[in-house]
């Protein structure tokens, strides 16, 4: 990157607001940060900590590292905010140059949170959708519904968005910006019936109940964001476990075992399942009917933020 009148170079440490740290997270570069941190030896990333909050809402802090960055997330998790009109996740993604130590950004967590999620949903896809064209269908329009919306609408052959939402005000506004980037969108206030002309969906909720419980298309591939809890769900337990004997079942990684709420409650061994590393490092990769990926969350995603915003601005 040549630095100039419209890209300042960042002073070390330097504090990004959400627009910027967008600015440094193109999805297709981030989406190859991901296949290379999955190959990357050096990564480390600790368990993460959940602290329980009062009135609700949890404080995370997620740590991780490589060989040359290091980097801790500190997000706060407000459910109730949404009916508040409020952020529901709050934070910052800190980010350190292993070697010296020295402090090189403050990333907005929110917007990594937004968009390294949709960009590994993305990358999901990219390997395991049977069928990219669309529609896509999106269950949510939230900040992740958003964020999941032009990252497969820029980056995927689709031409029409269905949204379904509790909220009506929310869908129309995200079917007014898909409207502005080119594609047919319109609201639906039927998830399960929408299935049936969707081979890609996103489930992207709060996760408090069942919003997706109807058998899939054949070709359909299935990202299911929202629940990273065992108490979170978004599918109903017939449909997790029609997936599972039916079709294809891929989580992000290992620590889905302990945290996919969907699959859990629908009572299947999560740890059998193979996760997005086992998908990047094999050589080839059996997918046998509909797809579904179970996105929890991890602080290597976080990390491959980083290192595509510190490469952004190389």
């Amino acid at each position: 990157m040549l630095w100039g009148p419209r890209h300042p170079a960042p002073l070390a440490g330097t504090l990004l607001d959400a627009a910027h740290t967008a600015a440094r997270l193109p999805y297709p570069l981030l989406v190859s940060q991901l296949v290379l941190l999955l190959s990357d030896a050096s990564v480390q990333v600790p368990p993460r900590l959940v602290q329980p909050l009062a009135g609700g809402g949890c404080l995370f802090v997620m740590p991780a590292l490589d060989a040359h960055t290091a980097i801790t997330k500190l997000i706060t998790f407000t459910p109730a905010n949404a009916a508040r009109g409020r952020a529901t996740i709050q934070g910052d993604v800190l980010v350190f140059d292993v070697a010296s130590g020295q402090r090189q950004l403050i990333l907005d967590g929110p917007t990594v949170t937004a968009r390294r999620t949709a960009a590994v949903s993305l990358l999901a896809a990219q390997r395991l959708a049977p069928n990219t064209r669309g529609p896509l269908l999106i269950v949510g329009a939230g900040v992740q519904g958003k964020a999941h919306l032009e990252a497969f609408a820029d980056n995927l052959a689709i031409k029409e968005v269905l949204i379904a939402s509790r909220s009506a005000a929310s869908a129309q506004a995200l079917a007014a910006h898909a409207q502005t980037r080119g594609l047919r969108a319109r609201v639906v206030t039927n998830a399960d019936a929408a299935l049936t002309e969707c081979p890609l969906v996103v489930t992207c909720t709060p996760a408090s109940g069942v919003v997706l419980s109807a058998q899939p298309r054949s070709d359909a591939f299935i990202a299911a964001v929202g629940a990273f809890t065992p108490q979170m769900l978004e599918l109903g337990p017939e449909l997790c476990r029609y997936m599972a004997a039916q079709g294809t079942v891929v989580v992000d990684t290992a620590d889905a075992a302990h945290e996919a709420g969907d699959l859990l409650q629908a009572g299947l061994d999560v740890a059998r399942f193979a996760s997005l590393a086992d998908l990047i490092r094999a050589d080839s990769f059996a997918v046998k009917g509909p797809v579904l990926f179970k996105s929890c969350g991890w602080a290597g995603w976080d990390l491959a933020a980083a290192r595509t915003a510190l490469a952004w601005s190389s």
